[in-house]
């Protein structure tokens, strides 16, 4: 199987080529840089594998939630190159992805995903490894730290991602229990994408380009930005 996936959630810009059980990747932290990065990232993993956009199997993108435009990037770009190769996409949470990493590189099977959403909030959802791969627990949400829960029986977790330096604390006293760890400095990867994206794919649950949508969760987010003076 041949992905490409891409990854502009948050401060960070990645793409990933995953070949059968390799995977590339390309990754920079560079705030606000993300529209002007991630094509050469797509086409510099391309020429090195010798690939062209047509033989790949199919794409994938972190679809959010995350900056509402890091993650309208990664949307617009992923269905271009879709449309333009007539290429199934698999749309993958940004939190999953966030978790399929901190499981693979810590052993952590259960882990707190969490973005900071400002204005006092929170993306967030528990999630746990079955079979190498990480799935939601809880659905995801965005929410202030005090309505942030844990299923039944989620004990030994972690928590990860840019939540965690900004309300750590909060949170843990909010759940009324510490974490096993905490890793504020773990970011979405698209290696991590395609990863996910390859069991999607297997079970034939690809969607057409024109299907290919971002997820905010915080719809208001985009009616603010309409409504700002300019």
């Amino acid at each position: 199987m041949k992905i490409l996936a891409i990854d502009t959630t948050e401060q960070a810009c990645s793409a990933a080529l995953l070949l059968d059980d390799a995977v590339t990747e390309s990754y920079q932290v560079a705030a606000r840089q993300h529209s002007q990065l991630i094509l050469p990232m797509v086409e510099g993993l391309l020429a090195e594998a010798e690939l062209s956009l047509a033989q790949l199997d199919g794409l994938a993108f972190a679809r959010g939630p995350g900056s509402f435009t890091g993650v309208r990037i990664a949307a617009a770009v992923t269905q271009g190159l879709a449309v333009a190769a007539d290429l199934p996409v698999a749309p993958v949470s940004s939190l999953l992805a966030l978790a399929q990493g901190v499981m693979l590189g810590t052993g952590d099977a259960r882990v707190l995903a969490v973005f900071d959403a400002r204005m006092g909030e929170l993306y967030w959802a528990p999630c746990e490894g079955q079979g190498g791969r990480m799935q939601f627990a809880a659905p995801e949400r965005v929410s202030g730290v005090a309505d942030v829960s844990l299923p039944p029986g989620f004990s030994g977790w972690v928590v990860a991602g840019s939540g965690v330096s900004p309300y750590g604390d909060q949170l843990e006293a909010s759940l009324g229990g510490a974490a096993v760890a905490r890793y504020p400095e773990a970011s979405v990867h698209a290696r991590d994408v395609a990863t996910l994206a390859a069991a999607d794919f297997e079970r034939g649950s690809g969607v057409p380009a024109e299907q290919a949508l971002p997820v905010y969760l915080r719809d208001q987010v985009a009616h603010k930005m309409r409504k700002a003076p300019t």
